[in-house]
């Protein structure tokens, strides 16, 4: 741990002496200063010509498909499995393309997000006010100047917070509340300014409260039992700040501090005739980040980045048989990146990226973990990207290292591993927006934390598990003059897992991890995108997205489970909203669908979750007087009081509405 921290300090002290560089647009791999303002390709545009599947919701959209949270926001992109537990504050995590919530990596203004004991980003910390851009990557994304940590997962889910204005030198205050059913109260504020032509800073902050005291409804035979979630209450705070400073023309270092506390009350599985429960959970998370660019005679270019993350997890059980179960843990990691891309001519560009990490964790007791893991990674990235008039090719080389200890108990086994992708893009016709692509990456994942000292749970014999994802795909966008303008996509997969971590049961009352899973997954997903305006005051958006998932365990062709879906992964998902914008009231007319899923692979009877509808209402409205900007907004969620779970036994509230009032400055 001590050399650890002695090598980030002595890392940012050689950057401090590094000559000033110009920041480097990495999809045209061209130069431009920090302080000018140049737009070189909008967002569309990058999704159009990208070479996987990249899937951009920005902050001003959002309004106009309805989103409220991000829920909303998860559903509206493609190829996501969203695990909801229900109500305000329930934990939210992701899967994409069959491949789990431990594949998928979780970004926050460019830097990962971990947990070393799950492996698993709950999304609902982090809330939409504060948020410019929700972006899905499948693959290897076109913009090869990145930590190598990104290059390591099959999926990215990148949050772009709200950058501090740097436009003006006056004040910027967004200030809002949500009033909800069920006790839902959140205040959010935002502060920003520029305070000399080198640093702008800004703090947001929020509080959440919630009873989650919803209805729902059991079904038992011929007579449904109707009751209330119990022991639900939540309360919950983060807090940010952020700053850019221009330390010279071409250079820029970006810091943030953020902190989020959440103590809250569980009310455990759905049961029959009883909704009594003594579970609570607080939660904690602290971290800190810089970033620093340079950039060398309009061909080198340097980023470095450091993190330092703590996080801890309470759980008690006030009803534990026996006296008071307590589960306590805690994490920490220290990170660092760095990153040089060379960009010789106008057509390559080469990028070599190197992260380290440490990270522990720790219990309060023998039988939380079995003694003090920690872990030193070592990933090491080679990027080439050749672009081309239509053609843009992009190839890596990704080796990682993972070295692992344990101080009181056995070590799980070392690792490493070479994996290699390749993408292409290519524009079919010169004078239209009509890409086609294809893409392979070969992953590994190494065994979490949990897998691997969970006190009898967890084994350190482990292998990683590895993953090969294949895509061809089409984007298509066209604009008429007539005031239509539309975008579809259609990407075709085949992923394959091996070595899949899986609990087994050891004996009738002790579940353990072992390596023996094989899934395939062939998938299918549609994106539409469709905008009619027919003056500048009346304007019509559509939006759609579909995907088909068939996830299927092939690990043993004797066994009665072989060609079974996996848990969790919906057959057929899709979601829409509908759009009006005029000089009155908007409207947003919004929905998603999931078919059947399986609770567990061995598809017992009577455990599967049904399928669901659900849709939405939003109705909004802004004023601007000089600088002062208010808008109003109205939501009726699950419109129709649809009765449904996402999983199984936690069900999710019914028809609920939403108030909020929004004042910018």
């Amino acid at each position: 741990m001590k050399r650890t921290v002695l090598t980030t300090i002595y890392l940012f002290t050689a950057l401090s002496a590094l000559p000033q560089i110009q920041r480097t647009d990495t999809v045209t791999n061209r130069t431009h200063h920090l302080q000018e303002v140049t737009v070189t390709e909008t967002r569309q545009a990058r999704a159009v010509s990208s070479t996987v599947p990249l899937h951009i919701l920005a902050h001003e959209e959002m309004a106009l498909l309805g989103i409220t949270d991000m829920a909303d926001a998860l559903h509206r992109l493609p190829g996501i499995t969203l695990r909801d537990y229900g109500g305000a504050g329930g934990m939210k995590t992701v899967s994409v393309r069959g491949f789990g919530a431990k594949h998928t990596g979780v970004s926050y203004d460019g830097v990962m997000l971990s947990d070393c004991q799950s492996g698993e980003i709950d999304l609902s910390r982090y809330s939409l006010e504060n948020v410019d851009q929700l972006s899905l990557i499948v693959g290897d994304h076109d913009d090869i100047f990145i930590p190598a940590r990104q290059a390591s997962m099959p999926a990215m889910l990148a949050i772009r917070t709200i950058a501090p204005p740097t436009a003006d030198h006056r004040a910027h205050l967004t200030t809002q509340v949500k009033i909800g059913s069920y006790g839902f109260v959140s205040p959010f504020v935002r502060y920003g300014q520029n305070l000399s032509d080198r640093f702008a800073f800004s703090f947001a902050g929020e509080y959440t409260h919630a009873d989650n005291h919803y209805p729902y409804m059991l079904e038992n035979g011929d007579m449904p039992i109707y009751a209330k979630r119990e022991n639900s209450r939540m309360d919950s705070g983060h807090g940010e700040m952020n700053f850019i400073w221009n330390t010279g023309q071409s250079s820029r270092l970006i810091g943030k501090i953020y902190y989020y506390d959440n103590d809250r009350q569980l009310p455990g599985p759905a049961r029959y005739y009883t909704t009594l429960s003594g579970e609570t959970l607080r939660e904690r998370n602290f971290f800190a980040q810089l970033q620093y660019q340079k950039h060398w005679n309009g061909l080198w270019s340097l980023r470095a980045l450091t993190k330092f993350n703590w996080a801890s997890s309470i759980y008690k059980d006030a009803l534990y048989p026996g006296g008071v179960n307590d589960a306590s843990y805690w994490q920490r990691e220290t990170y660092g990146s760095l990153a040089v891309m060379l960009t010789p001519t106008d057509h390559w560009a080469f990028d070599y990226s190197v992260d380290y990490a440490f990270n522990n964790l720790n219990g309060n007791s023998w039988r939380t973990v079995v003694g003090r893991p920690y872990r030193h990674s070592v990933l090491q990235s080679l990027t080439a990207k050749f672009r081309h008039h239509r053609l843009t090719v992009l190839g890596r080389l990704l080796y990682s290292v993972y070295l692992n200890e344990n101080k009181g108990g056995e070590s799980a086994r070392n690792m490493r591993r070479l994996s290699p992708s390749l993408s292409l893009s290519y524009q079919l016709m010169a004078d239209h927006e009509f890409y086609v692509r294809a893409s392979y990456k070969n992953i590994f994942r190494s065994p979490t934390f949990n897998e691997s000292y969970y006190f009898h749970y967890g084994s350190t014999n482990l292998l990683p598990e590895t993953t090969d994802q294949l895509n061809i795909g089409l984007t298509w966008r066209k604009e008429h003059q007539l005031g239509l303008s539309w975008q579809v996509t259609l990407d075709g997969y085949y992923n394959h897992v091996k070595d899949m971590i899986v609990a087994v049961p050891y004996n009738m009352f002790v579940w353990t991890c072992i390596n023996v899973g094989k899934v395939q997954v062939w998938g299918l997903d549609a994106t539409l995108r469709a905008s009619y305006r027919w003056n500048d005051r009346h304007r019509l958006t559509l939006t759609a997205n579909y995907s088909y998932q068939k996830a299927e365990d092939r690990t043993n062709p004797l066994a009665e489970v072989y060609g079974h879906q996996i848990p969790y992964i919906p057959l057929h998902t899709g979601a829409f909203s509908l759009g009006y914008e005029n000089p009155w009231v908007n409207i947003v007319f919004h929905g998603l669908g999931v078919t059947d899923r399986e609770a567990n692979l061995q598809h017992y009877e009577g455990t599967m979750v049904k399928g669901y509808a659900d849709f939405g209402l939003t109705f909004y409205r802004s004023f601007r007087f000089g600088h002062h900007q208010f808008e109003g907004r109205f939501d009726i969620k699950n419109l129709f009081d649809a009765q449904y779970e996402i999983v199984g036994k936690y069900p999710m509230p019914g028809r609920h509405c939403l108030l909020s009032i929004q004042y910018q400055l």
